[in-house]
């Protein structure tokens, strides 16, 4: 089962936590500090690889079956995001969603780097 990097309302205690059906919990993990971090409108983080000015952003992992992937939470994302490989802080790579590109495109994209986490910016607005 492929590793999934999850920052947003999938998480544990979040609201579409269901939807992972119950998959393993692999740990809590940060990103290599080579990512931009997002507010969507509000509604979503969105991650997005920086060339410059990346940071590493808090998440916890997930041992999501294939199946489960494929028919419980992908078609659970808003279009804004994609599905990609992504590197976390201790070098593995993993599955995470991130921003489609070009990001720049979405008019209500509020940088959140510096906070580094979807829940602690949350708690703050």
């Amino acid at each position: 089962m492929p590793l999934i990097f999850l920052n947003g309302s999938a998480m544990r205690g979040g609201p579409l936590n269901h939807l992972l059906d119950g998959a393993p919990f692999a740990g809590e993990v940060k990103t290599a500090p080579r990512y931009r971090f997002f507010s969507v409108g509000d509604r979503f983080p969105g991650l997005e690889p920086a060339a410059d000015g990346g940071d590493s952003i808090a998440g916890e992992l997930f041992d999501v079956p294939l199946d489960v992937l494929r028919s419980r939470l992908l078609p659970a994302e808003p279009p804004e995001l994609e599905l990609a490989a992504i590197e976390l802080e201790d070098g593995r790579s993993v599955l995470s969603m991130v921003l489609r590109r070009p990001p720049t495109s979405y008019p209500e994209l509020i940088d959140i780097t510096v906070i580094g986490s979807w829940q602690k910016y949350r708690r703050r607005s």
